[in-house]
């Protein structure tokens, strides 16, 4: 069959194909003639074309400023803790939900799970605050009644810490294991029928049957959340921080909204945004690249 011909009969799948394609080439693409931005001396009125050209100036400035520093360095700190405590929570529950045998308690426990995933970050920053508040926190009125010293959950670093990760596991794990019980879906029942016959426990089963078969997803999963390593939604931290825990709070996209909307120095904000994407994409390429060469999986 012709290349011609192919088109021809299949074109409607290529026309479903051009809808992404075109959000993609306008909404991502696009947007990426204000990268300019960082190495111009952007002036507001005269835009982007008008703007003086600098050259690497802005960058100079930002890698001399100790606030980008103490940013990048939070970024890391919250993103790999969130990758040790929150990426093995969905895998965790999906096994959980799996072995399950009822099938109205598996309905019940998934939507409860799922449901956080859906409720706003302002919402959950309200809940957080009325949970874990110093004075009027429900948590520590219960302590106080109790004759107990109250607990600093978000004005001293260490409990601001414990809850932003639980915070954050509650609110993605249940998400994360939809794709991890679409894995285990495919799994031969076969095999955990012959290992039963041979003897084997249920986490026997589990070690050797369940985690080996989602194993490309997990690495998949794992390499997209390493690219996102210098990366960090904006809404979580600045929510959920506040003055007293800046010093663990602030992160490169609170930062960049510091400098460029309140304080309306677009350059510095664009060269943040910069040193982000291309420090990701050197993530997300070097952990495919182990990832390939220890276990034979990759995504690119």
């Amino acid at each position: 069959m012709s290349k011609v011909s192919y088109l021809k009969r299949y074109w409607q799948m290529y026309a479903l194909l051009s809808l992404p394609l075109i959000y993609f080439f306008i909404f991502r693409y696009g947007p990426m003639y204000g990268v300019q931005i960082a190495f111009k001396d952007f002036n507001l009125f005269q835009g982007i074309g008008g703007s003086e050209w600098i050259g690497l100036d802005a960058f100079r400035e930002v890698f001399n400023m100790r606030e980008f520093y103490t940013s990048l360095r939070n970024t890391f700190m919250l993103n790999f803790l969130d990758l040790v405590v929150s990426f093995p929570a969905p895998i965790i529950l999906a096994i959980m939900l799996y072995e399950i045998k009822s099938a109205w308690f598996k309905k019940i426990s998934q939507t409860i799970l799922y449901i956080p995933h859906f409720i706003s970050w302002v919402i959950i920053g309200g809940i957080v605050y009325q949970l874990f508040g110093n004075q009027s926190g429900m948590i520590n009125e219960v302590l106080q009644g109790l004759g107990l010293n109250p607990i600093p959950f978000l004005t001293e670093k260490g409990p601001w810490l414990v809850t932003y990760l639980f915070t954050g596991v509650w609110q993605s794990a249940g998400w994360g294991t939809i794709l991890y019980l679409a894995a285990l879906t495919g799994v031969n029942r076969e095999l955990f029928e012959a290992a039963e016959v041979d003897g084997a426990t249920r986490m026997k089963k589990i070690w050797y049957i369940t985690l080996p078969s989602i194993k490309p997803t997990i690495v998949t999963l794992l390499i997209l959340n390493l690219g996102k390593m210098v990366s960090i939604g904006f809404d979580r931290p600045y929510v959920i921080g506040n003055t007293a825990v800046r010093e663990y709070s602030d992160v490169l996209s609170t930062f960049v909204y510091r400098i460029g909307l309140e304080s309306g120095q677009y350059t510095l904000a664009t060269v943040v945004g910069l040193f982000q994407a291309v420090v990701g994409l050197v993530f997300i390429l070097g952990s495919n690249y182990i990832s390939k060469k220890m276990t034979g999986n990759g995504i690119i």
